[in-house]
């Protein structure tokens, strides 16, 4: 690990302050940490927003809930409301990691979180998602995480979060500030598929600071599971993961959702199969 700077921030504004540039946002560092340690990244500076006043669970005007950037996961999970309101959200959670890091990670790293390709972790190996250009080793390769759906000709990766595919199926915003002000972002386009710029993981700009997840009040979402396919019972990646959500009126179905993880670049909506079964 290289040295950098180590600044602390109190607010959000010191912290849009003290980013320069090859800086990052420090929170939980379940992912981060393990990339500087491996040498998969090297950063400037870092600045600690841990102590940000982003932690709570609210609800808003429309009957929705707004969960700060800084919740923990096993927060999250935990609580009431999300159970209640949310049930794929909370079983998302719960599948992923353990319950260590669950302590730890926080909804806006878990947005952020990186591929788990074995390609992409070995330094010795050329993987276009960490040095643009070098090449995808994963093509012709290991293949058991590469993706179904989105690839490209310079990245077969896979997104690697479980509660990113609840997030998808239940139409999350992100919200977002910077210096220039708050930008809220539809679920569905936070993160990108590869294409020939596999290397950009979301549509976050620079010195943009994730400081919250919103979750709209849809009635499709009380009655949501989740279900993931792996290689153990815990603290294992998702070889296919599916977030489904189905609205009942009368004894008819009004609405189905349907997210699925270990497939794509990103959390992959199944929109036709989606119509299909409504």
């Amino acid at each position: 690990m290289k040295p950098f700077d180590f600044q602390r921030a109190n607010t959000v504004p010191e912290a849009l302050d003290l980013l320069g540039p090859g800086g990052a946002f420090l929170a939980g560092g379940t992912n981060l940490v393990d990339h500087l340690r491996a040498g998969i990244r090297e950063v400037s500076g870092l600045v600690d927003v841990s102590r940000l006043d982003l932690t709570d669970i609210t609800e808003t005007a429309g009957g929705g809930l707004r969960v700060g950037a800084l919740v923990s996961n096993s927060d999250m999970a935990a609580h009431p409301l999300i159970r209640q309101r949310y049930p794929v959200l909370a079983e998302a959670i719960l599948a992923g990691a353990s319950g260590q890091i669950r302590n730890m990670a926080t909804t806006g790293g878990n947005l952020l979180q990186r591929t788990r390709c074995v390609y992409f972790y070995d330094p010795a190996t050329p993987c276009n998602k960490r040095e643009p250009g070098s090449g995808c080793s994963a093509i012709h390769g290991f293949g058991k995480y590469n993706a179904l759906f989105g690839a490209s000709e310079h990245c077969v990766t896979v997104h690697p979060s479980d509660m990113c595919v609840a997030l998808a199926v239940l139409d999350a915003v992100v919200v977002a500030q910077s210096r220039e002000g708050e930008r809220r972002i539809p679920f569905a386009d936070f993160h990108r598929l590869p294409g020939d710029t596999p290397q950009l993981d979301t549509t976050l700009r620079p010195g943009e600071l994730i400081t919250a997840v919103e979750l709209p009040a849809v009635p499709v979402a009380a009655h949501s599971t989740y279900r993931k396919a792996r290689e153990r019972a815990s603290y294992a990646f998702a070889l296919v993961s599916v977030a489904a959500a189905l609205h009942l009126e009368g004894g008819v179905v009004r609405e189905v959702r349907l997210a699925c993880g270990g497939v794509a670049h990103k959390p992959w909506r199944a929109a036709v199969a989606e119509a299909e079964l409504t």
